[in-house]
């Protein structure tokens, strides 16, 4: 079901090799998706191919587009009359929320709320010699557009995790897209998670139609300065195909969780973890790094047993089979610095001294540290954001945050004398790049 590897006997490249992620359009497609994909538009072609087929349709066609795609892969009949959640709509799904539910929706968006909060960035100004003064803005963006999955699940806190920090910023306006069911509905809790974290708008479509709708407007869907949100590989290279456009939060592959343990660790939380992950989607990875034979061999029996109690245990059992990783290793020091080069999304710490291996870890979307810190409780409730870089890309993304949602325009105020002091230096450099122009700009200035 999950494969065990030694560290020792792979090297330090044969561990790169299996810990490592491919590039989002290198992702192989499963033979129901090829079988879809040919149904739908009478050829075989690559998720980049149909990706840029979609966005270039939107592009022109728009709304009709939108409804066509909707239609065939939703099973929703929409029209451009229908896409947008009206307020009754509105108003009916929430009044379908369970209250118990509903008080969990609003407590976790307190809690998001208040951590983001915490990340607001000052505007700021300063003084330099001759009453030159230098400083920064830091502005929200007027419409942004969030992506909500939807398909095999319905995720409210992605909705929190995305709207609460657009809020937070200042943002005029949040759009949300979301794939509506085949009776072209939106989850009464997704909508309910909608009203209570702030969005203004919400329209029924998903896929890479719905990213191309945001970042080239329609008659319907406004156009948006930045997406941000998770999808499947179809979202994901949307958004990449549309930055330019309009700007992008990451490239959000399939979701990943790493486990550092050592012998203290209980292999019931591990592979309870593991499973967390994996039953989100057949691409998920589940990977456990540890020092501990005796830990690795418990936590795979566990993996059997738990497994079998799922709901979703065949969609994880096949993560399993295909992502699903523990390796065990020398010391905890060399699994410290595997998980660096994994650079995972979610990255979990079940050691005896859990904040000792804190310093060594450079790469990873979040961090839990100790046994009572499970990864579920970061992706719902305890306030740090669950929109993470995967596939290794937080060797160099960041967490979504309200920084994400915002743009810095600096400042530059000089008096002249200020100029005149530097006039020299300016002209100099600019001269040395052969435009002259640009020191004309301060010779004029400086001979005033």
């Amino acid at each position: 079901m999950i494969r065990q590897k030694k560290a020792s006997e792979l090297g330090r490249e044969g561990c790169e090799a299996l810990l490592r992620k491919p590039a989002f359009d290198e992702v192989e497609l499963g033979e129901k998706a090829k079988a879809r994909i040919k149904e739908s538009f009478g050829e075989e072609l690559s998720a980049v191919q149909v990706v840029q087929r979609i966005v270039d349709d939107v592009r022109r066609r728009k709304n009709e587009a939108l409804c066509d795609y909707t239609q065939r892969f939703d099973g929703a009949q929409l029209t451009a009359d229908t896409l947008e959640v009206t307020a009754a709509e509105w108003e009916e799904a929430c009044q379908e929320v369970d209250e118990a539910l509903l008080a969990s929706i609003r407590r976790a968006v307190a809690n998001v709320r208040r951590y983001h909060s915490e990340q607001l960035p000052k505007s700021w100004l300063t003084y330099r010699e001759h009453g030159a003064m230098l400083g920064q803005n830091s502005r929200p963006l007027d419409r942004v557009g969030l992506y909500v999955p939807g398909g095999t699940a319905t995720y409210p806190s992605s909705v929190i995790m995305n709207a609460v920090p657009a809020a937070v910023a200042g943002v005029r306006e949040i759009i949300m897209v979301a794939p509506p069911d085949r009776q072209g509905r939106l989850a009464p809790c997704v909508l309910a998670a909608a009203r209570e974290a702030g969005v203004h708008r919400v329209f029924k479509v998903g896929g890479a139609q719905a990213v191309a709708a945001l970042a080239f407007g329609t008659e319907t869907v406004p156009k948006v300065d930045k997406i941000t949100g998770p999808g499947n590989i179809f979202v994901t290279l949307a958004k990449k195909a549309v930055y330019g456009h309009c700007d992008i939060d990451m490239l959000a592959g399939p979701s990943e969780i790493l486990i550092l343990a050592d012998d203290s660790a209980r292999a019931d939380y591990i592979a309870a973890d593991m499973l967390s992950q994996a039953e989100h989607d057949v691409l998920a990875s589940s990977v456990l790094i540890t020092d501990s034979e005796k830990l690795a061999t418990a936590v795979e029996i566990e993996l059997e047993r738990q497994l079998a109690l799922l709901p979703r245990r065949e969609m994880a059992a096949a993560a399993l089979e295909k992502n699903g990783l523990i390796l065990v290793t020398d010391s905890i020091e060399e699994a410290a610095e595997l998980a660096n080069v994994a650079a995972p999304e979610h990255l979990e710490v079940l050691t005896a001294q859990p904040f000792a291996l804190l310093p060594q870890l450079r790469h990873a979307g979040a961090i839990f540290l100790g046994p009572y810190s499970p990864e579920p409780l970061g992706d719902y409730f305890a306030g740090p954001n669950h929109v993470l870089p995967t596939g290794g890309t937080a060797r160099f993304y960041s967490v979504l945050n309200v920084e994400t949602f915002m743009k810095k325009t600096s400042l530059i105020a000089y008096t002249q004398e200020a100029l005149t002091a530097v006039a020299d230096d300016v002209i100099r450099l600019a001269e040395a790049e052969g435009l002259q122009a640009h020191a004309n700009a301060v010779k004029v200035r400086r001979n005033d």
